[in-house]
């Protein structure tokens, strides 16, 4: 919804308030997130994020945890979203691919969805190398550009529509660090469509590194991604474009399998 609509439709900068808190409480996924976090991220005052809070809790859009306080996604939305998932989900089609990439590849491996101008986790598979990352894990959400799936996402979007994303979000490098400027995520963009998929070196969390390749609707918009994650020694220069090429190889498979189901 644009500026213009929430300043003259009834109603809608609380709905607008209302949806970003549901996302940033989906985002913390099944350990939730306390509402002073919520209220930061919201940019909103503790008092009226409890209250958004609480009128959702009633509506059973949210839940809070007894014992730590947290709130987390409540039972209407898994209701919601078993209805939604006929038309939107595609892990029944891509979980066997998810876990053929973590097999081959012996990390863990990941599909995320592209909405809007961030990335979310819908499916992980764990890989048998001992040592994993945990950034990543279902229901958790980025920014496009920040991590590895949001990056490939990105990297194939039309010129101009690169060019507003940027536009809408100034302040990357504040959020996330100077690595997330504009010119130094331009960078990685070109880097992304030269190699074919995106690389990130640590960028999040020291020492946890990932890739990503887009997965493209059947009209040829990267709409999801495939990624990988694991420790830095784990993505040398030795073995990255190994896995690389697996990783494009999956996420080709599920492009043309998406393509034929729809």
């Amino acid at each position: 919804m644009d500026a213009t609509a929430k300043r003259t439709v009834p109603g809608a900068q609380s709905i607008a308030r209302a949806a970003h808190l549901l996302r940033l409480v989906t985002s913390g996924g099944e350990h939730g997130m306390p509402v002073a976090e919520l209220a930061r991220r919201a940019d909103l005052t503790r008092p009226t994020t409890h209250r958004l809070l609480t009128a959702l809790r009633h509506e059973g859009l949210v839940d809070q945890d007894e014992r730590t306080g947290r709130w987390m996604p409540g039972p209407e939305l898994f209701l919601m979203g078993t209805v939604a998932a006929s038309r939107y989900d595609i892990t029944a089609v891509a979980r066997d691919i998810v876990r053929s990439l973590a097999v081959r590849t012996e990390e863990s491996a990941f599909l995320s969805v592209r909405r809007g101008d961030e990335t979310v986790c819908l499916l992980r598979e764990e890989g048998s190398f001992p040592i994993r990352s945990f950034v990543l894990s279902e229901g958790v959400r980025f920014p496009l550009g920040v991590a590895s799936a949001g990056l490939a996402i990105l990297s194939f979007l039309p010129p101009h529509d690169v060019d507003a994303y940027f536009d809408r979000h100034p302040d990357l490098a504040r959020d996330w660090g100077a690595s997330h400027s504009e010119p130094r995520l331009r960078a990685r963009v070109r880097e992304t469509q030269e190699r074919g998929y995106a690389v990130n070196p640590g960028l999040i969390v020291e020492g946890s590194h990932g890739i990503g390749a887009a997965v493209f609707t059947r009209e040829g918009h990267p709409q999801w991604a495939l990624s990988l994650t694991g420790v830095e020694f784990r993505f040398g220069a030795d073995r990255l474009p190994e896995l690389g090429r697996t990783l494009l190889a999956h996420a080709h498979q599920l492009t043309t399998r998406i393509a034929a189901s729809r």
